[in-house]
């Protein structure tokens, strides 16, 4: 018996044109009336494979299949997000959720005897497009942030999360983190370019980047871009593109499978004929390990501390967000290219760009990723792409994961 790959496709495109607004754009936010519909579809098909669905006090809906076989109690789990960023995608986050359900069918279907209980889980807010944190619902399921204050964070929109999981009927009444969990694998595909450039079919991510993410405020002097001599200025504009140019170089021919980019940037008075008097903008620094990432967070300091001396200005640093970079489990690792490579598909050991609840799950379980090809490596946009047979192979690899999992 197969993997039903037509039930998962016709679930991912229904699920693809909920939350639409009236550009047509996937807008499925986590919290709004979209993410109600969506959680209320898949908690539908959750109900029509009899599985177990239970609710937790920061909204993550868990379906638990556990027959009469199960002897011990810590579960096997999957699962992801259905929440969107704004104008997305219909396979990120969604794919795994999706293919976790196929999974527990497919089993369920050829009547698969296992030992533990096995979960699939929809984790809220992973994107943090409305609420900050990102990962909030697995953050707050692992402890790394309390429940209260998870609660009362105010959205983008003035809006209050917990208020907001009361209004879409989704504010559970079980504690986090009440599932012992034996493992953690997610599915999910790449967004990212490399599979596909490789013609690799399964990645076996073994590792996450660490992330920082720090927002730089440079105040100089405004003043007439015609008049005001190079050399007198306090150019808050110029030391910004000093600084980005400067880590850019660092990064490219220093530090190994770091990343780095300035996502937002913005000038005072913005004006074409004005010495810019501030540039605030983001620095986004990334890497698997936490020695080269510190390393570059302690470079930047430094630079900035020289800048603000050669250009006359002030500088100030905020930092937004912080993440160490985590390590798989090597077993998990290990079982996966296993289960690639027993169903002759190419496989490779992968680091994650991209955060993912399975960094927080790593805390409290051992824990891994598959990843499968994303057409061009674009994500988070309508033209994200993986094609049926990726998809097919991808939930192959997890349902034969899961199956000897399950077994001990």
């Amino acid at each position: 018996m197969t993997i039903n790959i037509q039930r998962l496709l016709n679930r991912l495109n229904t699920l693809g044109k909920i939350g639409r607004d009236s550009q047509d754009r996937l807008a499925r936010i986590a919290l709004t009336h979209a993410d109600k519909e969506g959680r209320d579809q898949v908690y539908q098909w959750f109900e029509s494979a009899e599985l177990d669905i239970k609710i937790d006090k920061i909204g993550n809906i868990h379906a638990i299949w556990s027959p009469e076989s199960v002897q011990e109690e810590e579960a096997i789990m999957m699962g992801s997000h259905i929440d969107t960023v704004l104008n997305a995608g219909i396979y990120d986050g969604n794919y795994g959720v999706l293919a976790g359900l196929e999974v527990i069918q497919h089993l369920q279907e050829m009547g698969f005897q296992p030992k533990r209980p096995i979960v699939v889980s929809i984790f809220t807010n992973e994107e943090g497009a409305r609420y900050t944190p990102d990962m909030m619902g697995s953050l707050v399921y692992v402890g790394g942030l309390a429940l209260n204050d998870a609660l009362k964070t105010r959205g983008n929109d003035g809006s209050i999360l917990g208020d907001e999981l009361e209004r879409i009927g989704y504010s559970g009444d079980h504690e986090v983190g009440f599932i012992p969990a034996k493992a953690y694998i997610e599915l999910h595909i790449e967004q990212g370019p490399v599979l596909e450039k490789e013609n690799i079919t399964v990645g076996a991510v073994e590792n996450l980047q660490g992330i920082c993410w720090q927002q730089i405020t440079i105040n100089g002097t405004a003043n007439h871009a015609g008049t005001t001599p190079m050399s007198m200025r306090n150019d808050a504009g110029m030391a910004c593109a000093r600084v980005m140019t400067y880590m850019r170089d660092y990064v490219e021919q220093t530090c190994d499978r770091m990343v780095t980019t300035f996502g937002k940037l913005k000038f005072e008075p913005d004006i074409i004929n004005v010495v810019p008097s501030q540039a605030c903008f983001t620095i986004d620094l990334r890497s698997p390990d936490e020695l080269k990432l510190k390393q570059a967070e302690a470079v930047l300091v430094d630079y900035l501390n020289l800048i603000a001396e050669e250009e006359s200005v002030e500088i100030g640093m905020t930092q937004m967000a912080r993440l160490e970079p985590v390590t798989f489990d090597l077993d998990l690792v290990q079982l996966i290219e296993k289960s690639a490579k027993e169903l002759e598909l190419t496989v490779c050991r992968m680091t994650s760009g991209a955060g993912h609840d399975a960094q927080m799950m790593a805390r409290i379980c051992p824990a891994a990723m598959i990843f499968v090809p994303s057409a061009k490596g674009i994500s988070h946009n309508p033209r994200e792409y993986t094609s049926a047979e990726d998809l097919n192979a991808g939930v192959k690899v997890l349902l034969r994961t899961i199956k000897q999992l399950a077994c001990h």
